[in-house]
């Protein structure tokens, strides 16, 4: 089957730990919109890899968060707590393939003052455990993360929203943790053997995820599989310039229903992104038929969130 042909599958992988946010909904909004207008299907994940933050309790109202807005899947994959066993099968591919080694760095090692950062704050792994001797590693009085080496390669990705975006992962990120210290699977491998597994050929989320596009491409070339379309949307700010978040309690689903239809939300929403020229009320329905990447926008986009609330 040619590429081009593929059933478009989208997804939603929300972590439950809280009420939606604006954020959310709007990725969600987005990637539901995209989908839908394309014929393909939606998937609903719950990331739960933070079994002590999240709850089965937050991951049911998401659900019905997700229905009073309109925004139905196709299928629910199993959260990311219950597939352990699945990591694991992937974690000892990349050890056979020889591209594994223990990290014993702690915390204030990789923040020190003397380890590569870039402009965002954020280390570049120097690769310090990489050529550890096994008598070096037998002399390590604590549990090893595990770190998969990664090549002096630039990765570059078309955007759906952001355009053209290049990272090198040698020079701007190092080798990656794949498992912590505490046995946990991190956040790259998950999403990408989940979305490898589900199908997922369009992968829609904000656009502070855009770094790690070319890091989860990596991992798919090395488990065997295909590279998913991207799309990061830009993120929603107060008018102030304020990242809107969690911590806005007047800003979640659990208040904004309070006083506001799902259909004004999705309308002004809409508008702000570029899709419509008013800020008119719509159902998803109706979103997904004016829906085009064509019209959002992929500057930060400067909402008054509290005029939704009367605020």
């Amino acid at each position: 089957m040619k590429e081009r042909e593929r059933t478009v599958v989208g997804r939603f992988a929300p972590t439950p730990s809280g009420r939606m946010h604006l954020g959310n909904v709007f990725a969600a909004l987005m990637a539901w919109a995209s989908a839908r207008s394309q014929g393909g299907e939606m998937v609903l994940r719950m990331e739960d890899l933070d079994t002590q933050r999240t709850s089965r309790e937050f991951a049911e109202i998401l659900r019905q968060d997700l229905s009073w807005l309109g925004l139905d899947y196709d299928r629910e994959t199993a959260p990311q707590s219950q597939r352990s066993e699945v990591y694991t099968r992937y974690f000892e591919k990349l050890r056979r393939l020889d591209l594994l080694y223990p990290c014993y760095c702690t915390r204030s090692q990789l923040h020190g003052v003397n380890a590569p950062h870039l402009s965002d704050g954020t280390y570049v792994y120097p690769g310090t455990c990489r050529h550890l001797t096994e008598e070096q590693r037998n002399s390590m009085n604590r549990t090893p993360s595990w770190r998969v080496i990664v090549p002096d390669k630039t990765w570059e990705i078309t955007d759906l929203c952001q355009g053209d975006y290049r990272l090198n992962l040698f020079s701007e990120c190092g080798d990656m943790v794949v498992r912590r210290a505490d046995g946990v699977y991190v956040y790259q491998l998950a999403v990408t053997v989940d979305d490898g597994e589900a199908g997922v050929t369009e992968v829609v989320r904000g656009m502070d995820l855009l770094s790690s596009a070319p890091r989860q491409m990596y991992l798919q070339e090395l488990l065997g599989f295909n590279h998913p379309t991207y799309a990061h949307v830009p993120m929603l700010l107060a008018p102030d310039g304020r990242r809107l978040s969690k911590r806005d309690k007047d800003l979640d689903l659990g208040e904004l229903r309070k006083h506001v239809s799902p259909e004004m939300l999705i309308g002004t929403l809409a508008h702000s992104a570029g899709i419509i020229d008013q800020p008119v009320s719509l159902s998803a329905r109706e979103l997904a038929q004016e829906f085009s990447w064509e019209k959002v926008r992929g500057e930060s986009i400067y909402l008054d969130a509290a005029a939704l609330t009367g605020g």
